[in-house]
């Protein structure tokens, strides 16, 4: 999956799954690095949807006040 068809719901459920493999320990230890690569990926990818939200709320809420002064 590619990292801009991937949505945040779908990036922090995949999160949340490497997140339960690792603490009970049902992965493979040659797994695990490609496992944390993984995770650092698509926390990159959350963090990056996040500052686009905000950037775009912010200026929205920027609009309305600029339109009910």
């Amino acid at each position: 999956m590619s990292k801009k068809s991937i949505k945040y719901s779908q990036a922090r459920d995949e999160l949340n799954k490497i997140l339960q493999d690792l603490e009970s320990e049902r992965i493979d230890v040659d797994e695990v690095s490609i496992k944390v690569s993984r995770a650092i990926e698509l926390i990159k990818l959350c963090r990056q949807k996040i500052d686009k939200t905000e950037l775009q709320v912010n200026k929205i809420v920027k609009e309305f006040e600029e339109d009910i002064k």
